[in-house]
């Protein structure tokens, strides 16, 4: 595993930011860490980084501890903050030749070149960094984390301050690094975690309240909903005959049904309407939003 989480506490003075935390990210993976304001996602980010020690637990960055190998995991990390920390008085390429050169970069010049590419700061690149706009300062931030080839990238809110077409295009990239690197990144969009992320991590009150996939986050409820149209108008007493429905709610042009039974709900509808000579325009499981899960779990 790339990053292994281990028993995490980090206490500030008597209150505890972060609880128990543990979970692991292995190569080639794209994890969103997901959780409100103040939950330990920030907290949590920094200590994998070596930013912070934790009070006690264990992190390992390709099998090395972060608080005794630290000069090695910073090597191999790359890290992008909530607050995008950036010398606004150096130039573009100025300042990505020096974080090059902080990291010993072979060639530098021709690696800034390939990073403004990348991130898509041609138009930008001869630009003091403080003239910039938030949008193309957070790409510079996101150039820095990724200039050193990382093996470990670390993005805390990489997409604040974008565009829709900024948004796209970054999306796109995190999602080609993380086919050969270990990704971790937080964010409070949650179109982007079903777009570039292949598991979810929720933390709340500074313990793991989730880890999975999105889609099997949002199949948890205990009860199945199936919504259905049919070619007619129906009373809710006579959709309420329909076998295993527990609940009917008229929606749009049709209707909710929920059962609690262990059953596959279509199924019955789909027979029950067949015997009464309905026809089904419509019939499909409705599933919570990850939104709606995330809400449910952090409340």
């Amino acid at each position: 595993m790339s990053i292994e989480v281990k028993n995490l506490f980090k206490y500030y003075g008597e209150q505890a930011a972060v609880k128990d935390v543990s979970f692991s990210v292995g190569k080639g993976e794209i994890v969103a860490f997901l959780g409100p304001n103040g939950a330990g996602k920030s907290t949590t980010m920094k200590i994998i980084t070596g930013y912070i020690p934790a009070t006690s637990g264990e992190v390992l960055v390709s099998g090395m501890k972060v608080d005794v190998e630290n000069l090695q995991t910073r090597q191999i990390i790359g890290y992008l903050p909530e607050h995008n920390p950036l010398y606004t008085d150096m130039y573009v390429k100025e300042y990505l030749e020096f974080v090059g050169g902080i990291y010993k970069i072979k060639n530098v010049k021709k690696r800034v070149a390939e990073m403004i590419d990348a991130v898509g700061l041609e138009v930008e690149q001869h630009k003091k960094i403080g003239a910039l706009s938030k949008g193309y300062r957070q790409r510079v931030g996101l150039a820095q984390a990724i200039i050193h080839d990382p093996e470990v990238l670390i993005l805390d809110e990489p997409t604040t301050g974008l565009d829709p077409n900024q948004l796209v295009e970054i999306r796109e990239l995190i999602k080609r690094i993380g086919k050969e690197k270990t990704v971790m990144l937080s964010t409070h969009i949650m179109q982007e975690v079903e777009a570039i992320c292949n598991r979810v991590v929720i933390i709340s009150k500074g313990q793991i309240v989730a880890d999975g996939q999105a889609g099997k986050l949002q199949q948890t409820q205990e009860f199945q909903t199936v919504y259905v149209e049919f070619d007619k108008k129906l009373t809710k007493q006579q959709v309420q005959k329909i076998p295993h429905v527990r609940k009917v709610q008229p929606v749009k042009e049709g209707w909710l049904l929920e059962t609690t039974d262990a059953v596959d709900l279509r199924l019955h509808v789909a027979q029950f309407a067949q015997k009464e000579n309905w026809l089904v325009l419509t019939l499909k499981i409705e599933q919570k939003t990850l939104e709606e899960v995330f809400k449910d779990l952090t409340k």
